[in-house]
């Protein structure tokens, strides 16, 4: 079964939510091996960076997975989802050559339980010693959570936690997001205006470069540059948000 039709068999209860003030979001490496990891995790901590200066709550989930908790959180954010390119001299790298690697993001608002139904036969769990903070107790304990979700083959993990009924709820939490995600995709694919790239932004999209020489960045889709790329990368995104988000607004809603 794939997720047209798990969706037809009542999945997805398809309640438009409008104002999202928790997401999820994901970073991930891309092509590049080791430098990819370490440029994912740049990333990483130049998101977790802007919340602090936000005042927003943040709470790491798992490797690479953060909550973040405040008033606009989506609306500022939900247009980072993309690929975002590098182009820098690794430190590894003896000969001085410019690299070029990639990490993906994804923003997904936290859904309301209301909003995506998820059948327990659709779901298979499987429970191992965790790897998070709690000490020797944590890695004694089956308390790290892989939930796969059957319809569609989406997996989800968990191990921050102490308990595996925390981290339960962080994987469930995970999967209703990706799903919710999964449908505003399939929505917006439909849609002509939104398939120029514009709009909203897909996961496999190239949306921006990050150019250490030039001390540049670049955002694909506005065809517009910062040359604040050390500032950027410290958590300084109110130098590129306010410039970027009214535009794909305007261009998404055409």
């Amino acid at each position: 079964m794939d997720y047209e039709e798990w969706k037809k068999t009542g999945g997805n209860r398809a309640v438009e939510v409008l104002d999202f003030k928790t997401i999820i979001m994901e970073v991930r490496q891309g092509v590049g091996g080791d430098e990819a990891k370490i440029w994912a995790s740049d990333l990483f901590r130049m998101y977790s960076r802007y919340a602090e200066n936000r005042n927003w709550k943040i709470e790491v989930l798992d490797e690479g997975v953060i909550k973040i908790k405040g008033e606009g959180v989506f609306d500022e954010l939900k247009y980072e989802t993309g690929v975002h390119r590098v182009q820098r001299v690794p430190k590894t790298e003896k000969a001085g050559r410019i690299h070029t690697s990639t990490a993906s993001v994804v923003v997904l608002p936290e859904v309301p339980e209301t909003s995506v139904e998820i059948k327990d036969q659709d779901l298979e769990w499987q429970f191992t010693t965790g790897g998070g903070h709690g000490g020797q107790n944590v890695n004694k304990v089956a308390t790290a959570v892989r939930l796969t979700h059957k319809p569609t083959g989406i997996v989800t993990t968990a191990r921050q936690e102490r308990s595996q009924e925390q981290n339960r709820k962080i994987a469930l939490s995970l999967l209703r997001s990706q799903l919710w995600g999964i449908d505003q995709e399939n929505k917006a694919s439909r849609i002509k205006d939104l398939r120029s790239g514009i709009g909203r932004s897909m996961r496999s999209e190239k949306i921006r470069t990050y150019n250490y020489p030039q001390n540049r960045v670049t955002d694909h889709r506005i065809n517009k540059s910062w040359h604040k790329l050390d500032s950027i990368m410290n958590g300084a995104l109110q130098d590129l948000l306010p410039e970027l988000s009214p535009i794909l607004q305007t261009e998404n809603s055409k």
